[in-house]
């Protein structure tokens, strides 16, 4: 089941880093000084579980002998996870990858992304891998934090004016679509559920409604009127499998572009 691990552990890593470095880009320019720093630990968290979740990864892939076309074999590092692999080798959710655009947008993708890693991660914390559920202790106990500023800022522009209220509404349509490939499930996570290792996805989303909607009643908000099937509507999906939207290519162009320009440097 190594190989199933690794990639469980490709997917939340990336989906944490990928989050990390598209809150990154709110440093200086947050509607707030407060939520400047706010944004910014919340991004040094998602940096923090995925330095685990990704150095996992490596050590099992070099285990394996596998490693990322670019890295041209050898031992695999978080650093050889996050600089030297395309966007093809991603293995994240689109909705992580999407462009910050409004604040609300932002916010909006904050509160889906950690209502899910919130329990997922919960759920992890009694996988039958010991060090998988150990680092799930303590991402969990961050997203909590992560779910709570999400849900104070939907709220409080939800029900704010008519301005703000009509931006957070407009967010929420944009977003929601791309929260049905969280709970998509595959032939990886049926595999994995039935070892113990993860959840199946689609377990998770009726405790994923029980948080988000009364969030969004709260903020006087509107839940998109769409089942969570594909089927019922439009529900972009492709990150696990590595097909990604374009955006992930500009933003790993920037990420990694100090790495690649001077293999090996360090701080």
């Amino acid at each position: 089941m190594k190989k199933e691990l690794t990639e469980l552990l490709l997917r939340l890593g990336d989906d944490a880093l990928i989050a990390a470095q598209r809150l990154g880009e709110w440093v200086s320019v947050a509607p707030e000084m407060e939520e400047d720093v706010a944004l910014a630990n919340i991004a040094l968290d998602q940096v923090g579980a995925a330095r685990l979740l990704l150095s996992y990864a490596g050590e099992l892939m070099t285990e394996a002998g596998e490693s990322p076309a670019a890295a041209g074999g050898g031992v695999v590092t978080e650093d050889t996870l996050a600089y030297l692999r395309d966007d093809r080798e991603f293995r994240n959710c689109l909705l992580v990858e999407l462009p910050n655009g409004d604040f609300a947008v932002t916010i909006a993708k904050l509160l889906f992304l950690s209502a899910y890693q919130r329990l997922h991660y919960d759920w992890l914390v009694a996988s039958t891998d010991e060090r998988l559920a150990g680092i799930a202790a303590k991402a969990r106990k961050e997203s909590a934090y992560h779910l709570d500023h999400g849900t104070q800022w939907v709220i409080r522009l939800g029900d704010g004016t008519a301005e703000s209220h009509r931006r957070m509404q407009a967010a929420v349509d944009e977003i929601w679509p791309y929260t049905h490939e969280l709970f998509q499930a595959d032939d990886l996570t049926r595999r994995l559920d039935e070892a113990g290792f993860g959840a199946a996805p689609a377990t998770l989303r009726d405790a994923w409604l029980a948080i988000v909607e009364p969030v969004l009643a709260q903020a006087t908000l509107d839940r998109p009127a769409d089942g969570w099937a594909p089927a019922d509507g439009w529900a972009p999906a492709g990150g696990r499998a590595g097909l990604h939207t374009e955006h992930l290519s500009y933003l790993l162009a920037e990420m990694q572009v100090l790495h690649r320009a001077h293999p090996g440097a360090h701080w």
